[in-house]
Parts: C-alpha cells; sequence; structure tokens
C-alpha cells in the first residue's frame, strides 16, 4: 500500500459540505436498527470528530405523529450528526427535515439507496433511481426548507443493466445537494457481491460537490484502497462497524497520523459488548435486550468459543444473562493468557 504525501494532505484537510466545515473524513453510515444513540456513543468514543447518522427517519410518520420518533433523539452536545430522512413526498420531506433542523441535526441526509422491499414498494430509498424528477423535487423541497447542507445517500443504480448514476447525481447536485455519498452497488445486488469502486470514480469526476465512497470498506486498508480507487472525498462505513465500533476511528486515526492503531482484543471486545448491553438496557429496557441479541452475536467472532457463545447470546431475556455470558468468555479468554487480536469482519452479516 503505497500512499503519496499529496493523499495524506488531502486526507488531513478539512471536508467542506456547503457552509459547513468538518474535521473527518470518515463517516460511520446510518444504519436502520444499528446506529441509535446507544451504538453512535460507542463510535464516537473512538472517532470524535467523525460525522454520525441516525437511523433512517420515515417523514411520513414525523406528519401524523404528534411526537417525534425516538429515532431522531440526539445526545446534547452530539456532533457532528446528521438526521437522514426517507419518503417520496416532496412536503413531508421538508416539514420533517425543519423538524430535524429543530433537533440539532447538522445537516440532512436524504436516503435514496435502501434497497429493502418494503421501503422501495412506497417509492422511497433506491426506488426514487427510477423516479429522478421526484427525487430532484424532494432535494429541491428540502433545500427551501432548510438552512443547512442538504446530502443524499443512494447506490448506483437499479440493476447491473439499468446504471443511471452520473445522469442522477448530476441533476442532484444541480437540484442543491451538497454532498452525495455513493454505494457501489446496485439495487438489485443488495448487499451481494463486490462494490463496484469504479463508478464511484466516475461520480466523483463528474461532479463538483463532495462525493463519498460507501461500500466494501471493512478495514483501515481497504478504506485507503477505495479512496485511491475512487478518488473520494472521503469514506462511509457501514457493516464493517457491525460489532466492531471502532473502525471508523481506526481509519480516522490513520488518515490523521499514518499509523494504524492496534486492534482490540477479544476481551475488550467482550467488554464493549456489555457497555453496549447496558446501555440499549438503560436507553431502551426490555425492548433493548431484544434488539442486543444480533448486537452481542456481532462482536462473538476469532476466538475459541466464540461460535457457542454466539448462540447463546442470540437467546438472552435479560441483562444479568448477558452479563453472565459474556463474563463467562472473558474468564475463560483471561485463563488462556492468550492475545486474541479481533479484526472486523469481511463479509456481510446483514
Amino acid at each position: 500500500m503505497r500512499i503519496t504525501q499529496a493523499e495524506l494532505e488531502f486526507w488531513r484537510s478539512p471536508l467542506q459540505i456547503g457552509n459547513v466545515t468538518f474535521t473527518s473524513r470518515v463517516l460511520q453510515a446510518p444504519l436502520s436498527g444499528v446506529t441509535d444513540l446507544v451504538f453512535r456513543r460507542l463510535v464516537r468514543r473512538y472517532a470524535p470528530q467523525s460525522m454520525m447518522y441516525t437511523e433512517m427517519v420515515n417523514a411520513k410518520e414525523i406528519h401524523h405523529l404528534a411526537e417525534l420518533p425516538r429515532l431522531m433523539e440526539l445526545d446534547k452536545d452530539e456532533h457532528p450528526v446528521s438526521i437522514q430522512l426517507f419518503d417520496c413526498r416532496p412536503d413531508f420531506m421538508g416539514e420533517a427535515a425543519q423538524k430535524a433542523v429543530a433537533e440539532g441535526a447538522q445537516t440532512i441526509d436524504i436516503n435514496m439507496g435502501c434497497p429493502v422491499n418494503k421501503i422501495t414498494k412506497k417509492g422511497g430509498g433506491s426506488s426514487l433511481l427510477r423516479q429522478p424528477a421526484v427525487a430532484v423535487e424532494i432535494v429541491k423541497a428540502v433545500v427551501e426548507a432548510v438552512d443547512i447542507p442538504v446530502t443524499v445517500k443512494t447506490r448506483i443504480g437499479w440493476k447491473d443493466d439499468e446504471i443511471t448514476i452520473l445522469d442522477f447525481a448530476r441533476r442532484l447536485e444541480d437540484a442543491g445537494a451538497m454532498m452525495l455519498t455513493v454505494h457501489g452497488r446496485t439495487r438489485e445486488q443488495g448487499y451481494k457481491g463486490t462494490a463496484k469502486w469504479e463508478w464511484i470514480r466516475k461520480v466523483k469526476e463528474a461532479l463538483m460537490i463532495p462525493v463519498i465512497a460507501n461500500g466494501d470498506i471493512f478495514s483501515v486498508d481497504g478504506a485507503i484502497a477505495c479512496l485511491q480507487e475512487t478518488g473520494a472525498d472521503g469514506v462511509m462505513c457501514s457493516r464493517g462497524t457491525l460489532g466492531y465500533p471502532f473502525l471508523v476511528g481506526e481509519i480516522d486515526h490513520f488518515l490523521r497520523t499514518g499509523e494504524k492503531l492496534p486492534q482490540p482484543t477479544a476481551i475488550e471486545m467482550m467488554q464493549c459488548a456489555k457497555e453496549h448491553l447496558d446501555g440499549l438496557w438503560e436507553y431502551k429496557g426490555q425492548k433493548g435486550i431484544f434488539q442486543s441479541r444480533k448486537h452481542l452475536t456481532w462482536y462473538c467472532k476469532g476466538f475459541p468459543g466464540a461460535a457457542e457463545l454466539r448462540d447463546k447470546l442470540a437467546r438472552i431475556d435479560s441483562v444479568e444473562e448477558g452479563h453472565s455470558l459474556l463474563d463467562g468468555a472473558i474468564a475463560n479468554l483471561l485463563a488462556r493468557d492468550q492475545e486474541f487480536r479481533i479484526a472486523p469482519a469481511e463479509s456481510s452479516v446483514l
């Protein structure tokens, strides 16, 4: 991995999004069912300057609910942070964006990339790749509604023989989008196959606004390879952070210093898992315990007994049960007197 001085200087320079300056070029992706306030706190501990995103918020629900959904809840003085919205109605999106600003969002991100059927069937997410005129009207409505930068996260197209990202991206830029994050897969791919980074480079070459690369960022080396291949203004980490909230900070540290941090040991992973469990319990009660099951299983990898531990953690019903299992794993690792350093997963867990 050969890195030039010019590349290092660029990666260490601020990222300008509209009228807002950010000091990190590594972003934590919005992930449904994952990037709640508890998860963002963990990621931010290791990446205090990186942009965090809420889970995507349904603008239609905001329009009809008397109270804002908990998905939009931010920590006091949580910065930098963006609230991501989705829907196909420009007026609802503009209204939701104003409420997001009132909650403290520094940017508004519009989801035009989610491939899930229940989202696309209602005209949201990646279905907007097939409705560019509607996508443009949404961006215009949100830009008009707020005075903070409006950004978009999308994919390269609907399917392999329908890659429309270049025209789509230009239209979004003309509509007022201040940054575009491109996941290098089509909607048809979902999370399968390999991200087509070459299309992100084409988008970067076509636009004047910042372009962030997303897809297959699982390690520091992967992030550097992506930045070099795409020429993107930054990288957004998504699946690589599942059960590994250290990743954004590891990449950010390398871009700032040129040095790699040591990867966490299995014991440190179990301790982080306990903290994640505690946070979900304190924040969401029993619902948090149920949600913790998937998170806890993601932490368990790369050490003896991990598979059996995953199976048990996937069925916990209380914080005490989770603590008992994780403490037992820590005791077993200590007894082995052997250090197991854990790398982020290289394959999908979604």
